[in-house]
């Protein structure tokens, strides 16, 4: 086959890139990266009234289309009419006809059903035990003292605030734990967390052992994923708490102020299945089975494409 069979498209956020590579990795056959950036006013239209959807796309088209973001969607839609021969995959609710696509994967808080929608846990992601196990540890993060929490950082976004007085409790909660249990953080803000978010969290953390990423490559986050005992992340990231769950690890969840219905659906969710705990500033142990969508999904689309299944073992990396 040609070493193009899967275009991955994507609106170019890290957070939605890492859902399509994520899954086209799993898929296993080779892929391209393509970026669609839509511009006013045309990211505001329904995607059948785009005037060049295919702008940038130029055939042989792929066997395999997998796409997530809205500026994806027109795309998807004409490339799957031009390319008789693309399956065409768009991961969440493109908020047109799932029947339009070959397959739709959304998470169960979309509330999205249909014949041909894959119903996931949490978002798909890249992070697989294989990767984990693989990871570059810096040596001075692994002598830092256990146990080890990791504390991924989102920040403010259209469902939910991060004020100044939710920033240092946190923050606080987080350092008397450190210090109760005579252990360490491994903190990585995110592209939302904030100056005035990482000042504070600085300032609070400074007497206690931790790392902490300052945004230059190399991009220790497998590594402290791999090192921790235990992590807590902030409530308004999906992401985030999915890539999490991917270590069988406890993850704690820091509520925020704000978060509608759908993230409250996601976190209940999690929390009746037996995944997550709310973070209350101190350390709890449990056992799960972590979700493996990403896995699920791929081995449907092989199936699909009647493509032979990933030997045992295989597919993790």
């Amino acid at each position: 086959m040609a070493g193009t069979d899967t275009w991955v498209l994507s609106d170019g956020t890290s957070g939605m890139e890492n859902q399509v590579v994520g899954l086209a990795e799993r898929v296993g056959l080779p892929f391209v990266v393509k970026r669609l950036r839509a511009r006013g006013p045309w990211r505001w239209l329904p995607p059948d009234l785009w005037p060049a959807p295919l702008a940038g796309l130029d055939p042989p088209w792929p066997r395999l289309l997998i796409a997530t973001g809205r500026p994806t969607v027109a795309a998807a839609l004409a490339a799957g009419r031009r390319g008789t021969r693309t399956f065409t995959v768009q991961i969440q609710d493109p908020r047109v006809n799932p029947a339009r696509f070959g397959l739709v994967v959304a998470p169960a808080h979309d509330g999205l059903t249909g014949g041909n929608v894959i119903t996931t846990v949490g978002s798909l992601h890249g992070i697989t035990a294989a990767k984990l196990a693989a990871a570059t540890i810096d040596p001075a993060l692994a002598a830092l003292p256990r146990p080890r929490i990791a504390v991924l950082l989102g920040g403010a976004n259209r469902a939910f605030n991060f004020d100044a007085g939710q920033v240092r409790e946190l923050a606080g909660d987080l350092a008397r734990l450190a210090r109760a249990e005579g252990g360490s953080l491994l903190v990585t803000p995110s592209r939302r967390t904030g100056d005035s978010v990482i000042a504070a969290f600085r300032a609070a953390l400074a007497d206690v052992p931790h790392a902490w990423w300052e945004g230059r490559p190399p991009n220790p986050y497998l590594g402290y994923l791999a090192l921790a005992d235990a992590i807590v992340v902030t409530a308004d990231s999906v992401n985030l708490t999915s890539e999490a769950l991917a270590t069988a690890k406890p993850v704690l969840v820091a509520p925020m102020r704000g978060g509608g219905g759908k993230f409250r659906r996601f976190h209940s969710d999690l929390e009746e299945k037996g995944y997550t705990r709310p973070f209350r500033g101190r350390l709890e142990a449990w056992t799960y089975t972590p979700p493996d969508d990403t896995g699920r999904v791929a081995a449907d689309i092989r199936r699909r494409l009647g493509i032979a299944p990933v030997a045992a073992g295989g597919g993790a990396g």
